[in-house]
């Protein structure tokens, strides 16, 4: 078992790396960084990178959160997507007509991992994230 995570283990900086397994067409893979950066409440998390989606020409990808001090995290629009367990585990998030399953995984922190699992009528896949510290950020 390992320890609960707190907000502040997430400042800073992270190496991202993203497969994403997808049952009914192009796989796909993730590479960039994202950061949590202090804002009131919480923080703000942005990701940015390139997506490579099966053989087609590499995009830039990015996304952006809201982290309360609770693990809570919330879309850009304000709507609730989900709480990370602190110990890591497993969680969820609706969205009709998909389900969103999620597993945390911080054993080997400082890196962590992410494994999501998503299903609906016209999805399937799951997308597996490291989360590795960037060498300036305080956990590296």
């Amino acid at each position: 078992m390992c320890a609960d995570r707190v907000l502040d283990d997430f400042e800073g900086a992270w190496h991202v790396a993203r497969t994403i397994a997808n049952e009914g067409g192009l796989d796909a893979a993730f590479t960039g960084t994202a950061c949590w950066t202090r804002r009131a409440g919480g923080m703000s998390y942005v990701e940015d990178g390139e997506l490579r989606v099966g053989s087609l020409t590499p995009m830039r990808a990015q996304r952006s959160y809201f982290w309360d001090e609770a693990l809570n995290v919330w879309f850009d629009d304000g709507r609730f997507f989900h709480a990370v367990p602190a110990g890591g585990g497993k969680t969820e998030h609706w969205c009709d007509p998909d389900s969103y399953h999620v597993v945390y995984k911080f054993e080997n922190w400082p890196q962590f991992e992410t494994v999501w699992q998503v299903r609906g009528p016209k999805k399937a896949y799951r997308m597996n994230t490291v989360y590795t510290p960037c060498g300036g950020n305080r956990l590296a």
